[in-house]
């Protein structure tokens, strides 16, 4: 896919400001600072070690900043409880697959979209007389693609439908914004160029964050690229000017971006 021009997204979704965490006197991230805007992709890249994970947590609230401010359209989530940063409209996939593995597909989405929906965790009413939430977990398991194992248990699936099962879940309750943690590891070329197609769907209209180590996913995804080195951002720009860039090529890319370059165009871009 060709990058699209930054100027055509909405307002402020997601926004770091000189955003540091530390470990004792380890700086994991430092100073990172970033503006995501609404309906715009953005993948995060780095070598391990980078703190991209670390970034994660730290916007979904799963460990607290050192220092610097987290907004979330506009609202400052720093401090904020996972739980609570979801419900203000963003969700996250994680690098190990999270689902309820002893739950049926249907039944996994069904769970996820209860609090969505109003239900909360009240145990008040049978599942199964919940006509909107077992409307909206048919459409979601059609959405991903998983409709035929509607009764198969999670754990009975493929990596790759496990995989899938996890970005219906994820969003499940309309998050706005969505954070995908290397969502096409351990894949197949066939299975990774599949799930980018499932991803561009279901994240439609959505603001997404991707942390990934396949530069063809990056480069065919990717409307921006955030490239994290050392727990800094050394640069954030369009696949294009990210792949042009020698301080990139030389911090991380290197001879793999001619590999990136073949990729992308297998996928489309």
């Amino acid at each position: 896919m060709s990058p699209t021009n930054n100027t055509s997204f909405g307002a402020l979704a997601l926004e770091l400001r000189d955003v540091r965490k530390s470990f004792g006197k380890t700086e994991i991230i430092r100073g990172t600072s970033l503006s995501v805007r609404a309906g715009e992709r953005v993948a995060i890249i780095g070598p391990n070690g980078a703190g991209k994970s670390t970034l994660f947590n730290l916007i979904s609230g799963r460990m607290p900043a050192t220092s610097g401010s987290i907004l979330l359209n506009g609202q400052n989530i720093q401090g904020k409880k996972p739980f609570e940063i979801n419900r203000l409209g963003l969700s996250r996939s994680f690098q190990i697959t999270n689902i309820f593995p002893k739950l049926s597909v249907f039944e996994n989405l069904r769970c996820s979209v209860l609090y969505s929906l109003g239900y909360g965790y009240t145990f008040l009413k049978f599942l199964v007389d919940l006509d909107d939430a077992n409307a909206r977990a048919q459409e979601l398991m059609e959405m991903i693609g998983l409709d035929t194992k509607r009764d198969v248990v999670a754990l009975n699936l493929t990596y790759a439908e496990q995989r899938a099962l996890e970005v219906g879940i994820t969003i499940a309750g309309g998050a706005n914004v969505i954070l995908l943690d290397e969502p096409t590891a351990g894949m197949s070329k066939s299975e990774t160029t599949r799930f980018i197609a499932l991803i561009k769907q279901v994240t439609e209209g959505k603001t997404l964050l991707t942390v990934e180590h396949d530069m063809g996913v990056v480069f065919g995804l990717a409307d921006r690229i955030a490239v994290l080195v050392y727990g800094e951002v050394i640069a954030f720009d369009t696949p294009d000017a990210v792949r042009a860039s020698a301080r990139v090529q030389e911090a991380y890319l290197g001879s793999s971006v001619a590999d990136a370059q073949v990729g992308a165009s297998e996928q489309g871009h």
